[in-house]
């Protein structure tokens, strides 16, 4: 008959308080993601105006000047416009949310562990089929190393107790040290990175096919994405700035079925949702900072981004927000040197500025 399994912790559940207090973490999912943006692409304004790093652009201040299609105030306009709607859906999907409860933690913690204690009863069976006799080690080790043994032996730890007495008077076993360890590295890490992994790959999946469709196709392009397209020089406050049906479709109803799909709770997705504004400004940035972390995450960067944005590579590099794998699965990854198409843009646009300058003079 198997050992008996440490009994389960009883739980009261109760509301999750506001993660900031006197702020109900309903507005605060709303704000954050906003709020991220702005910081971000306030902090590579500035940058920008006062030309801190001129040695880290992709393009001159001619460039921008010249090339752009777009002025300021209508990148400004749709952006904020962007944000309404990215509101609007963020508080669609916090209304559908269940309250969060907490009080369950060390209950479910001790499910994970109860499923590890299960599992250590095949481990005999594996380790004969490699030729190991695990019974036999495990009484050899039972003195020296008591743990390894109760692993070895199926998950069997009689010395394991909770000093406490069940109905029929038996002690009533505990688990492991190094079992519960490993259930709240569970429980703790590996559940929510996986959770952000589906998340993210789901998010550059429906973007990078999407973004590709409206390449490919006329009418999408002309009639929607021509116009995030109109920025030839990217900036960073300039990543959100599309016709609205496309910021729709592309990033607020990707990202929010991301986090459906994902499962993650309401402050999961509170980070979820501000790393993908935060690393959408990094990708328009126009600044290839060495050590800017989201520049090193993937090598879906601002200058891997930017190659998109020029006519010369409109048609490769699609993915985004976070990684690459599916232009290089699918062969849209831009290939070879750009240094002379860059260097031939820069020239170009001081001829255009120095010309303009010129006639206005002569005016």
């Amino acid at each position: 008959m198997p050992e008996a399994i440490p009994p389960l912790p009883a739980y009261e559940l109760t509301e999750v308080p506001s993660l900031v207090p006197g702020l109900d973490d309903f507005y605060l999912s709303l704000i954050v993601p906003i709020v991220g943006y702005w910081v971000v692409s306030i902090f590579f304004h500035i940058v920008d105006v006062y030309d801190i790093w001129p040695q880290y652009r992709l393009h001159t201040p001619a460039e921008i000047a010249s090339r752009n299609r777009a002025t300021r105030y209508e990148v400004l306009r749709d952006v904020l416009l962007q944000q309404v709607i990215q509101t609007a859906v963020g508080a669609a999907l916090a209304f559908m949310d269940p309250p969060q409860l907490q009080g369950k933690e060390e209950y479910d913690i001790a499910v994970w562990a109860t499923r590890i204690r299960i599992a250590q009863r095949a481990l005999p069976a594996v380790l004969s089929v490699l030729g190991i006799n695990a019974v036999t080690m495990a009484k050899n080790m039972s003195a020296s190393h008591p743990l390894l043994a109760g692993a070895l032996s199926g998950g069997h730890y009689p010395f394991l107790t909770t000093g406490l007495a069940g109905p029929d008077g038996a002690a009533v076993p505990a688990f492991a040290a190094w079992e519960m360890a490993v259930a709240k590295a569970i429980y703790w890490l590996v559940i929510p990175g996986i959770q952000f992994l589906v998340a993210v790959t789901f998010v550059d999946t429906w973007q990078y096919f999407l973004h590709r469709a409206m390449h490919m196709n006329k009418w999408l392009y002309t009639t929607f994405h021509s116009r995030h397209h109109r920025l030839y020089v990217p900036y960073a406050y300039g990543a959100l700035y599309n016709h609205p049906f496309e910021g729709f479709l592309l990033d607020t109803a990707g990202a929010g079925l991301a986090y459906m799909l994902s499962g993650m709770t309401a402050r999961q997705g509170m980070v979820f949702f501000t790393a993908s504004s935060i690393k959408t400004v990094d990708d328009h940035c126009g600044y290839a900072l060495p050590w800017d972390p989201l520049q090193h995450l993937s090598g879906n960067n601002a200058a891997y981004h930017d190659i998109h944005h020029q006519s010369w590579g409109i048609k490769t590099n699609f993915s985004q927000p976070f990684f690459t794998f599916w232009d290089r699965l699918l062969g849209t990854m831009w290939r070879g040197d750009t240094t002379l198409k860059y260097e031939r843009s820069r020239r170009n646009a001081e001829d255009a500025v120095a010309a303009e300058a010129k006639k206005t003079k002569a005016l």
